[in-house]
C-alpha cells in the first residue's frame, strides 16, 4: 500500500490520540468524515494500523522497574531459537524482544515491580530455560524519552 501525505497526517494524529472522534479528526485534517473513515479502514486492512490501544503508566500499575536484559543463547539451533521465542512470547513481563548483533543474541525490555521481582523472574523463568546461557541486566535509572509514535 502506498502511503499518501493525507494518510501520513491521519497516522500522526492517531499516534497522538487514537480515541479521537472521526468528526474531530476530519476537522483537524480538513477532510470529509467519510474520507477519514475510509482511509482508516484501508490502513487497518493493509496492516499499517495494527491495533489501537491505551498506553498505561507502568508505575501506577506496579511495574515501575524497567530492565534491559541482553541474553546469550545456549546454542543457535533452529529448535533453540524457536523455543526461546516461544518462551519470550509467553511472558507478559517481557515487553519487547529484539535479535541483535554483537556479543549477546537478544535484548529484552522487561517490566517488574522492583529489583526483587525481576530477580525472581530472571531466576525462575529465564535462567531455568534450557535455551539461555547468560543474561546481562541493566536497570533503567531514568527514561529520558519514551514514545510509541513513529517518525512520519
Amino acid at each position: 500500500m502506498k502511503i499518501s501525505d493525507q494518510d501520513r497526517r491521519l497516522l500522526k494524529e492517531l499516534q497522538i490520540d487514537a480515541d479521537q472522534p472521526l468528526g474531530a479528526l476530519a476537522e483537524k485534517l480538513h477532510m470529509a468524515q467519510s474520507t477519514v473513515w475510509r482511509r482508516l479502514k484501508d490502513l487497518e486492512k493493509a496492516g499499517v494500523v495494527r491495533s489501537r490501544v491505551a498506553l498505561v503508566d507502568p508505575a501506577k500499575v506496579g511495574a515501575k522497574l524497567c530492565v534491559l536484559a541482553r541474553v546469550t543463547l545456549e546454542d543457535h539451533s533452529e529448535a533453540a531459537i524457536e523455543g526461546f521465542s516461544a518462551l519470550v512470547r509467553a511472558q507478559p513481563e517481557i515487553l519487547e524482544c529484539m535479535k541483535i548483533s554483537g556479543e549477546a543474541d537478544y535484548t529484552l525490555k522487561i517490566r517488574a515491580a522492583d529489583v526483587e521481582a525481576y530477580e525472581a523472574f530472571q531466576t525462575k523463568v529465564l535462567l531455568r530455560s534450557d535455551y539461555v546461557r547468560a543474561i546481562q541486566s541493566s536497570f533503567v535509572l531514568k527514561e529520558v524519552k519514551s514514545t510509541t509514535a513513529l517518525p512520519l
